[in-house]
């Protein structure tokens, strides 16, 4: 096998498919980067067996073959290359690649490419159309509510994911962790049948790293019942699904309620940062909302001190005193968009719900109880 391609081209390939490979495994073969010439194409392809990146990378291919070189060393030479000059990669027939760059040699150990695992091919008749921006921008607003840890049971497994769910023209991703809930749904352009799938969110967070397009450049989702594949540009990423069943999100969303405030984004979340100063890691202090007339009184009570403001609010319905983890209601407030946004309660005891009219956005935090404030 040989080929040669530019430094950029081969570093950015390098990177993109080492986000997909295990750092330590019982398979040595897993913690390789496969490099496949085969098709006078320079594939590589990295792969944990649950998460497969794949992608074609711009140079010239002299002689066709394939081979399995371990990630981490092959990562730190390529990005360590001198910056002029093309990269010259070839193998022999006992798999010890040279890479030449100017007057840099390495010569490293490879293995054989055959036992290396390869990415199920999906059916691509049913698939979905979203652009990159957007996917990347749904991902990015309810990442950060999927559970870390716990168990394995059915119940967690299904929490370290997000639930994707195509509804005729709109797709929409909700995640939670037993105390939020976060739920996006966005416009499609075209109308599809109707699908539900739990998406690992690891899965979710490489591919929201590697999405670099704009509104106008595509993903193409395809699905098949154990695997969802996403390709864009010359990306291929392959996921494994997780089984099981997911929460009901519809089922919090409640629409009556005895209290609601419009408040200014930025300065509810300049004050609820304020507060989090008193705030030591590790700790579970909650903020007090005392919801007023035309202000929301903010206090909060810590081993460091203790801290109150207020800021001007339009309050439909009823008085109301609440209180809730700081951090859950900053993590909502720092990925919407609009200048304003509406709080809707229904007692001190029961979630907030954050959203807006055409709820695209749904964020339900659930309060802490007064008696443990106390």
């Amino acid at each position: 096998m040989k080929f040669i391609c530019s430094k950029t081209a081969l570093v950015n390939g390098v990177r993109t498919v080492n986000k997909a490979v295990t750092k330590r495994s019982t398979m040595s073969i897993l913690e390789c980067i496969l490099i496949n010439t085969t098709d006078g194409e320079i594939r590589l392809t990295g792969t944990d067996t649950e998460l497969g990146i794949e992608t074609l990378v711009d140079g010239q291919v002299e002689d066709r073959g394939i081979v399995a070189i371990e990630a981490g060393i092959f990562t730190d030479i390529v990005s360590n290359l001198p910056d002029d000059g093309d990269v010259i990669v070839e193998s022999d027939e006992n798999f010890v690649t040279h890479i030449t760059c100017n007057k840099a040699n390495f010569n490293i150990v490879g293995k054989s490419g055959e036992e290396y695992p390869y990415l199920p091919e999906l059916n691509r008749n049913d698939s979905v159309i979203i652009s990159q921006m957007a996917l990347r921008d749904v991902i990015r607003q309810t990442i950060f509510s999927i559970a870390e840890g716990g168990d394995d049971s059915t119940n967690q497994q299904s929490m370290r994911g997000e639930l994707m769910e195509i509804f005729g023209d709109s797709i929409r991703l909700s995640s939670l962790d037993g105390h939020r809930i976060s739920i996006r749904r966005i416009q499609l352009k075209d109308v599809y049948d109707s699908k539900k799938v739990i998406v690992p969110g690891k899965s979710l967070n490489e591919i929201s790293k590697i999405l670099t397009g704009g509104a106008d450049d595509d993903v193409e989702i395809s699905f098949n019942p154990n695997h969802i594949m996403f390709e864009f540009e010359n990306t291929k990423v392959v996921s494994r699904l997780i089984e099981g069943s997911f929460f009901d999100v519809d089922k919090m969303n409640i629409k009556d309620h005895e209290t609601k405030f419009k408040v200014n984004k930025r300065a509810f979340m300049e004050c609820i940062n304020r507060a989090n100063l008193l705030v030591k890691e590790g700790d579970k202090k909650p903020i007090i909302l005392d919801i007023r007339d035309d202000r929301v009184y903010m206090m909060i009570n810590s081993t460091a001190g203790n801290m109150k403001e207020d800021i001007e609010i339009e309050k439909y319905g009823k008085d109301l005193m609440i209180a809730f983890n700081p951090k859950f209601v900053l993590d909502a407030l720092k990925v919407i968009e609009d200048d304003e946004v509406e709080l809707y309660f229904v007692n001190s005891k029961a979630p907030c719900f954050i959203k807006n009219n055409s709820e695209t956005y749904i964020y339900v935090v659930l309060p802490i109880n007064f008696n443990s404030i106390h």
